[in-house]
């Protein structure tokens, strides 16, 4: 069983090598906080990838190697945010 966090906020971090597709060809940003939407692992492969909505608001299917975490915000509804413009709190520090 997979379960996500609540408002997770992952960071673009692409990854050199693959899999596809890779996220700053699919509309999304370095600059940008993208809030998990959910998370799929085929039974046939050992990957997994972040249910993400890109700048386009288009939902793609990321794999999670060219993810990184931002934080947990919880109370945010938002889709996405600028990284410029939000703290990053760590999971440790809020326990």
């Amino acid at each position: 069983m997979i379960q996500i966090e609540p408002g997770l906020y992952l960071r673009v971090q692409q990854a050199s090598q693959r899999p596809h597709p890779l996220p700053l060809e699919s509309g999304f940003s370095v600059d940008t906080a993208y809030r998990a939407l959910g998370i799929h692992s085929p039974s046939e492969t050992s990957e997994c990838y972040f249910i993400v909505a890109n700048d386009r608001d288009e939902t793609w299917f990321i794999s999670n190697r060219h993810f990184r975490v931002v934080g947990l915000f919880p109370e945010r509804r938002d889709l996405r945010f600028a990284l410029t413009l939000a703290p990053v709190h760590s999971i440790a520090a809020s326990q």
